[in-house]
């Protein structure tokens, strides 16, 4: 989404997609953004990548959290273990620390059209997903929060997500933003 934000990387968006495979451009397009937010979460394909950004943020002294799901998801899929490096240092995690059931691949699919993933996403946000989505979102909002709130344990920051989620928070959220932008 980096050349919607960026005019810089807006320029190199023809080149970046002919080559056809992951390049530099993939791997600036969190750096560049242009509203430099002082919290980051990203997820990465590979351990090798973590680091890459890792030292980049420690060095730009952001509070961040880079997340990968070691089956080779850029999120935490709860698929497999999952590393998630911060400001704080790296662990590694099995969802079933955090009270989730591992799921298979299968349960992960996010549509096959745009439309279709609205229709999940409205789902999770009306708490009628499948239960699979309900708890990568979950899993994935948790830490996400933590990346703000870095001093409140995973634990205190997956309820908070359930309450966002359960509570119809996220929901009114989402509604609030299409009302103001319509």
């Amino acid at each position: 989404h980096a050349p919607l934000f960026s005019p810089a990387l807006k320029a190199v968006a023809p080149v970046r997609k002919s080559l056809g495979v992951r390049n530099f451009f993939n791997v600036l397009g969190p750096l560049v953004n242009p509203v430099q937010p002082e919290y980051q979460m990203l997820g990465v394909y590979n351990l090798a990548m973590s680091r890459l950004y890792s030292y980049i943020y420690q060095e730009e002294n952001k509070k961040f959290c880079i997340v990968h799901s070691m089956d080779g998801y850029d999120e935490i899929s709860l698929t497999s273990q999952f590393k998630v490096v911060s400001n704080k240092g790296e662990q590694l995690f099995v969802p079933e620390e955090l009270g989730f059931k591992r799921i298979g691949q299968e349960e992960l699919s996010g549509g096959n059209t745009p439309v279709e993933a609205a229709r999940i996403f409205r789902n999770v946000l009306h708490a009628q997903a499948t239960e699979a989505q309900m708890n990568v979102v979950l899993a994935n909002a948790a830490f996400g929060i933590q990346t703000v709130e870095q001093d409140k344990p995973i634990e205190e920051c997956l309820e908070i997500a359930r309450d966002s989620l359960y509570g119809k928070k996220a929901l009114k959220v989402l509604e609030k933003f299409i009302e103001i932008n319509q």
